[in-house]
Parts: structure tokens; C-alpha cells; sequence
């Protein structure tokens, strides 16, 4: 029996054409998101939070994402990714308008804090404002799964490691170039309202590029098969039907029925402990790099852009000379090793200490982080990428929640010496991160 493939679906030569538009979808929302990494503890500080706070902040986007995620990433896979590309980028559209809002708000105090656990600060006003803010973009925060789903679909086996690390080079350069801005337009008069107002703008015309320059992507129809029109089989009435569908690509795919995937279980927990390393220092970096390294926000910025600049280097040329060379699973051990070796070097308060530590972040992250990517795309298939993705998201929203939190707690009591509890966690995923390569043996025999 003759069938062919739905041609809406087939990554072929038009996959070249729509990755520009993600990948400067990708870009963009990550610049709108990067300004503001540079002033956001003085923010909170300035507003009358602590390290808890700063933490509990940062935590909002993934705890509502958490909800939101899974939920977008499945509708992606019925209803299209660019309609819910629009829909998540107008939530972050809306979550700038209320943080900029946050900005002109009255410091009213609201609670005061005094505790031995929690430390002293004040609720107030904006403070609230900024939370609400960050509430509303982490509800409608699928647009990175979403995003990931969408070039899932139009890689093939052969280039989907080099794709995903072109997506972390456009997310890379928005951290160049956002810090870099920040540092620039906050030192201005205007403050903080220059760089907030930006990523308003930012998010305005990421919604424009998705409108224009997004084809829309109907994973659904990716295992219909259709007939030849006019076979043999068709005249004498053998096959009445007019295509054959192997699985209903419109089913909801329970979370118990992603856990069933081949290896999906394990490169979600590994994605899991992944994140809870890397937001843990997230959470501590700023504050130490204010209350411990006295850093300015020209400074922070700084460091920041030269951190982005080294893994964009990392992941374009040095991964496609490492993927030559090594398969995905073993860039996974070997990028985990070194992350966990730099995350020891943040202790120290050693300016040169600390970029040697970013090159070795830069190093680990680059080799690392869009092989777990393109591992857990191919292992997901085709049908319901976008469900996978979303669920990965959640995954990756509940670990940032723990890891924000728990680093913003644990640098009240330990300072510096928080980074390595970072450390701890990602040689934990170097030693899980085996299994990989155990997994690939068996598939090769």
C-alpha cells in the first residue's frame, strides 16, 4: 500500500526559511527579558525587599508558568504555534505595561517584616506591582516550549543539534546585548524607566514579527496519511477511506502518558536537577555581586554581556567541531563536569576568579544545554512535541521556583558559600548524566 506523508508537515527546504523568524522571535524576547536581569535586585532593594524577596520575585514567572505551560504547550500542538506564539507574547506585553506602571507607583508602605527567618524588609506598593507584573508574563510564559516545539518541527535528525544551538546563540546574544543596554540606559537620568520602557517596546514588535513573519505550523497533521488518489485498490472499493490515521494527533497527551516515552522520565528529571543548579545561582549571583562584590549596575551588566558573548562563541563554532566529534549524550557528561568546576569558582570575591568561572559557565553551559535540548526533541517525536515541550517547561518552572526560592533563603544564611550547593547539584547530573550513554549503547545494538 502507497501512502504519502501530509507535505504541510515535511521539514524540507522551507525549514531554512522559517528559521530566521524564530530564531529572531527567540532573540527579541530574550533582550525584553535580559534588561532588566542588570537592575533588578537594586529594584527590589530600592522597593524595600531582601535576598528572600529578590528570590521569591524571581520565582513568580516560573511558579505561574508552571501552570501555564503545559496548557499552551498542548493547544500549540492543536491549534498551531503561531496563535500561541501571539497569545504568550501578548502576556508578556501586558506584564511590562503593569512593571512599568510599578515604577511611578508611590513607595506605600504595606507590611513591615522583622523576622530572624525571613530577615527585615517592606512590602510596598510597587513592590506588589512588580509581583502582579511578573505573575501575568509567567501565566502566559510557554513561549520558549512553544518556541522549542516550533523548531522541532522543522528540524530533521541531521541538523536538529546544530538548530537548537542556533536558538541558544539568538537567546545568548539577547544577553549580550541586553545587559549592555541596561547598563547603558539605566545610568541615564531617567533611571530604571528607560530600560523598562524598552522591553515594553521590545515585546510590542516581538508580537509584530510573529504576526508577519511566522508561518503558522500544524504539527497535527504530521501522521495522516493519505492515499494515491486513483489506485487500483480505490476502484475495486478495498480502501474506502479517504486518509489513514496511525494515531489521532488531536488527543490530549496525559502526563503519564509522556513519562511512558522512550527515556522522555529520566531527561525530565535530569532537565529537573539542571535547572534547580542553574537557578540557584541565578538567585544568588545578583545579590552577592551587590552586597558582597559591591558591584554597580554598569558592572553587573558588564559581566553579564561578556558571559553571553563567551557562550555565544561556545555554542556556534566550538559545539558544531565538539558534535563532530562527540555524540550528543557524552557533550551532556562533559559540559555537566565543567559546570559543576565553575560553580566552585563563584566563592571567591577575585574579579579574575570570577571570569575564569564565566568561562568555564560559558564552556559547560554551550556543550551541554542544546544537547539535553535535542535529545529530549527526538525523543518526543513528532505528534506531540508541543506537549512534551510544555510538560519539559513545567519541569523547568518547578525547578526555578525551588531553586530561586531555596537560593535566595540559603544566601541568608550562607552567602557565597551557596554557589556550592550549584556545584553539588550539577556534579549530581554529571554522575546521572551516565545513564545517557549507557541508553545510547542499547539503541546501537
Amino acid at each position: 500500500m502507497n501512502f504519502r506523508k501530509n507535505a504541510a508537515y515535511m521539514p524540507n527546504a522551507q525549514g531554512k526559511i522559517q528559521l530566521f523568524p524564530i530564531l529572531l522571535i527567540n532573540f527579541i524576547g530574550t533582550l525584553g527579558f535580559s534588561i532588566v536581569l542588570p537592575f533588578l535586585v537594586f529594584l527590589v532593594k530600592d522597593f524595600g525587599g531582601n535576598a528572600i524577596v529578590f528570590g521569591i520575585l524571581s520565582a513568580t514567572y516560573p511558579a505561574f508558568q508552571l501552570i501555564g505551560a503545559p496548557i499552551l504547550g498542548r493547544w500549540s500542538d492543536t491549534y498551531g504555534r503561531k496563535k500561541i506564539l501571539l497569545l504568550s507574547n501578548a502576556g508578556t506585553l501586558v506584564g511590562w505595561i503593569f512593571f512599568l506602571v510599578a515604577l511611578f507607583l508611590p513607595k506605600e508602605n504595606i507590611l513591615s517584616v522583622n523576622s530572624a527567618l525571613l530577615g527585615t524588609f517592606v512590602i510596598t506598593l510597587p513592590l506588589l506591582m512588580l509581583f502582579f507584573a511578573r505573575f501575568i508574563d509567567g501565566l502566559t510564559g510557554g513561549n520558549i516550549s512553544v518556541a522549542n516545539a516550533y523548531l522541532a518541527d522543522i528540524s530533521s535528525d541531521k541538523n536538529r543539534s546544530n538548530n537548537f544551538g542556533k536558538m541558544a546563540i539568538s537567546s545568548n546574544l539577547g544577553f549580550i546585548v541586553g545587559p549592555a543596554l541596561a547598563a547603558i540606559l539605566g545610568s541615564t537620568s531617567f533611571g530604571n524607566i528607560l530600560p523598562v520602557l524598552a522591553a515594553l517596546i521590545l515585546s510590542l514588535v516581538t508580537l509584530i514579527v510573529i504576526a508577519v513573519a511566522l508561518k503558522e505550523f500544524r504539527p497535527s497533521s504530521a501522521l495522516v496519511l493519505v492515499p494515491e488518489k486513483g489506485t487500483i485498490r480505490k476502484v475495486f472499493a478495498q480502501e474506502c477511506k479517504d486518509c489513514y490515521q496511525v494515531e489521532d494527533p488531536k488527543r490530549k497527551l496525559r502526563f503519564k502518558d509522556v513519562l511512558k516515552l522512550k527515556q522522555i522520565s529520566f531527561l525530565l528529571i535530569l532537565y529537573f536537577f539542571i535547572f534547580i543548579g542553574f537557578n540557584i545561582f541565578y538567585a544568588t549571583f545578583p545579590i552577592q555581586a551587590v552586597n558582597g562584590l559591591k558591584w554597580s549596575l554598569t558592572q553587573l551588566g558588564i559581566f553579564y554581556a561578556v558571559l553571553s558573548g563567551m557562550l555565544v562563541l561556545v555554542e556556534g563554532p566550538v559545539l558544531r567541531k565538539a558534535l563532530k566529534k562527540f555524540s550528543e549524550e557524552k557533550l551532556v557528561v562533559i559540559g555537566s563536569l565543567i559546570l559543576g568546576a565553575n560553580f566552585i569558582l563563584y566563592v571567591s570575591n577575585q574579579a579574575t576568579l570570577l571570569y575564569c568561572a564565566g568561562v568555564l559557565f560559558a564552556l559547560g553551559n554551550g556543550l551541554m544545554w542544546p544537547s539535553v535540548l535535542s535529545l529530549l526533541s527526538k525523543r518526543a517525536g513528532v505528534i506531540h512535541q508541543g506537549a512534551v515541550q510544555g510538560i519539559a517547561g513545567s519541569f523547568g518552572s518547578l525547578a526555578s521556583i525551588i531553586g530561586l526560592t531555596v537560593g535566595g533563603f540559603l544566601y541568608h544564611f550562607l552567602g557565597a558559600a551557596t554557589f556550592l550547593i550549584s556545584a553539588a547539584v550539577m556534579f549530581g547530573v554529571f554522575i546521572m548524566s551516565f545513564r545517557l550513554l549507557k541508553d545510547r549503547n542499547s539503541d546501537l545494538i
